[in-house]
């Protein structure tokens, strides 16, 4: 389970935001999560909901979760398509010179504070 990996990433980076920051208390935390990211939203608030208690700055933090969807983009008739419909394929031309251009990332976009 590497959700509890990048919980814990992510309250390190909080935690030293709020550090540089002056702040006392997080409401929330608003994390992008790409739609092929391998990151399971579900475990990621199940290991957040545990984690978070166990620190001084979000101990009753909200975990927000924003979806970034998955594009590919195809080289050989230079179109953007969704990712997990179609997979490697491009729709349009059934080439299969296509890349991820966006939706496995992880970012953290926000930090609420009390």
């Amino acid at each position: 389970m590497h959700e509890l990996g990048i919980v814990f990433h992510v309250i390190k980076s909080v935690e030293k935001i709020g550090e540089e920051n002056g702040l006392t208390n997080v409401a929330s935390v608003t994390l992008e999560l790409g739609e092929v990211s391998g990151a399971i939203p579900h475990e990621l608030e199940s290991c957040w909901n545990w984690a978070v208690k166990k620190t001084e700055l979000l101990p009753e933090a909200a975990l927000k979760i924003e979806t970034i969807p998955a594009v590919t983009y195809c080289e050989g008739c230079g179109r953007d398509y969704p990712t997990v419909q179609f997979g490697r394929t491009c729709p349009h031309c059934g080439s299969k010179k296509t890349w991820l251009k966006q939706g496995s990332e992880i970012n953290l976009k926000e930090i609420e504070a009390i």
